[in-house]
């Protein structure tokens, strides 16, 4: 499945005061791997942004003269995020601006984008999840271990890369990268250190494929007659045996 993880910057809230979006960052995920493709770009709102956002993204009205607008920028961000699974924190939110955007130009077909894309929202999912929690975004990377010390501000291309860490870390069946033993008794269940996770570090999108080495016809062979002595030996068939035959 090919997702984008996604997120934007606004002027302000909510869209039907007439806010529109400053920011957009998106990056891809194919087969659960960032690919390194990503879109990103700042836009010229026509308007100026509240002081309450700007204290929130840091982007300033200066910094968005001579930006281009999002008429100019709609059919390659649309062919981005065209077909994809869109994975988004509170994706009402963002989700509503670019519809918005999208009935501004007059492109009706595409101001409604869950008729061209599916929509993952991590907020919901981490809400179900942690249920009475809190489940910002900051939390969740406080909570699975990963790395957002580069996030002083809100800015819609790193927040999505972060996005992606969380939500690879919340589906990946494992929340912690901590080692049995790494707890000052030995034990690994020491408060505040084998309890802790790791910080988890993404590994660049060109690195090596890891090999993949396949069972020879041997093994297969001895595989199956170690199967054949379990099951003689416990007067039925090994799990394995059991869970093949489902």
């Amino acid at each position: 499945m090919r997702s984008v993880v996604l997120d934007t910057e606004t002027t302000g809230m909510p869209v039907t005061d007439g806010h529109r979006i400053i920011e957009i960052g998106c990056v891809e995920l194919m087969g659960r791997r960032l690919t390194g493709r990503h879109f990103h770009v700042y836009l010229q709102p026509d308007r100026d942004s509240d002081e309450g956002a700007i204290g929130v993204h840091g982007i300033t009205d200066e910094f968005l003269k001579g930006k281009p607008r999002f008429a100019e920028v709609a059919d390659e961000f649309f062919e981005f995020i065209n077909g994809a699974q869109l994975i988004i924190h509170n994706a009402a939110f963002d989700i509503g601006f670019i519809n918005n955007e999208f009935a501004l130009m007059g492109q009706t077909d595409r101001a409604d984008i869950s008729k061209h894309c599916t929509i993952l929202d991590t907020l919901m999912m981490a809400r179900e999840r942690h249920p009475g929690q809190r489940n910002s975004l900051d939390a969740l990377c406080k909570r699975y271990g990963v790395d957002n010390s580069g996030r002083e501000l809100h800015g819609a291309l790193l927040d999505s890369e972060i996005l992606a860490d969380v939500y690879l870390t919340m589906t990946g069946g494992q929340t912690s990268l901590s080692l049995a033993g790494n707890a000052s008794d030995g034990t690994g269940s020491a408060e505040g250190s084998g309890n802790r996770p790791s910080e988890i570090r993404r590994l660049p999108a060109d690195r090596k494929p890891t090999p993949v080495i396949r069972a020879s016809e041997q093994d297969l062979l001895e595989h199956a007659a170690r199967l054949e002595a379990i099951a003689k030996s416990a007067g039925a068939p090994a799990l394995w045996t059991q869970l093949t035959q489902q």
